[in-house]
């Protein structure tokens, strides 16, 4: 399998109303063309990004995993966000990765984001993970992940790096530049989705969910008007890229403690 059909979503998130942001969601899924094979939703979608957690936080197998898990096997398509999780008394910013067939894959966010005090209420992740998905290893970062290269580092084991945010308007700029660096740094496509609209703390989201190629031309956007984007990822054209332009082999190693 060398292409991978992929629908981004970039709801206006409800304030914590789980329920209503399935449903809102599953409105949207319902247009979403049959040949889909991967669903990216952004960061706490379910939510919106809170720091009181525990007003709203699900266990691992809560509602909205469940509905996760409906939706792929509903599409035929793999799933992904993240969600507010509570989990043997820790709150997360947990990333799942529903495949089609129920299984999951999840990754607990590495950099919790401290300026608006996620670092005091969620628990951080203890290392980056990459999923196998149809020929292509994912991996998974979450907004303020984006930030830090070295986390976000390819030792030549990830074709497609996957960020889902929370990012507001005010820095959108630096979503928009720090999507295509990631993405030609690591010669691999970089998926960025964003929510729009506004949350409880006033803040404004523009959306500007994208898709940028392994030599970081754009290659699918959304402004702050749109809901879906629809893109096919070509893996042939990634390994051509590859070999043509061998920038991952002359990487410089180091290890970080």
């Amino acid at each position: 399998m060398h292409n991978l059909d992929i629908a981004l979503l970039q709801p206006n998130t409800i304030w914590h109303d789980p329920q209503a942001n399935q449903e809102l969601i599953a409105d949207y899924l319902h247009q979403l063309q049959k040949s889909v094979q991967l669903i990216v939703l952004p960061e706490t979608w379910a939510t919106g990004f809170t720091m009181t957690p525990e007003q709203v936080a699900e266990a691992p197998d809560g509602p909205s995993v469940l509905w996760m898990q409906e939706q792929a096997k509903a599409h035929k398509a793999a799933v992904c966000g993240s969600l507010a999780i509570a989990d043997k008394g820790q709150f997360y910013n947990r990333f799942f990765f529903v495949h089609p067939d129920g299984r999951m894959d999840t990754y607990d966010k590495y950099h919790p984001y401290t300026p608006s005090g996620e670092s005091r209420v969620y628990r951080a992740g203890t290392d980056s993970v990459t999923i196998e998905y149809m020929g292509w290893r994912i991996r998974p970062i979450i907004c303020y992940d984006l930030r830090f290269p070295v986390f976000c580092r390819n030792n030549d084991d990830y074709d497609l790096l996957i960020c889902v945010a929370n990012w507001p308007e005010a820095r959108i700029q630096a979503w928009d530049t720090l999507l295509s660096a990631r993405a030609i740094e690591n010669m691999a496509y970089t998926i960025g989705v964003n929510r729009v609209g506004r949350d409880a703390y006033r803040l404004q989201y523009p959306g500007h969910s994208a898709i940028y190629n392994e030599i970081g031309d754009r290659e699918g956007f959304l402004d702050e008007d749109q809901t879906i984007a629809h893109i096919v990822i070509d893996k042939s054209k990634l390994e051509t890229t590859r070999k043509k332009l061998p920038f991952l082999q002359d990487r410089d190693d180091f290890t970080l403690r």
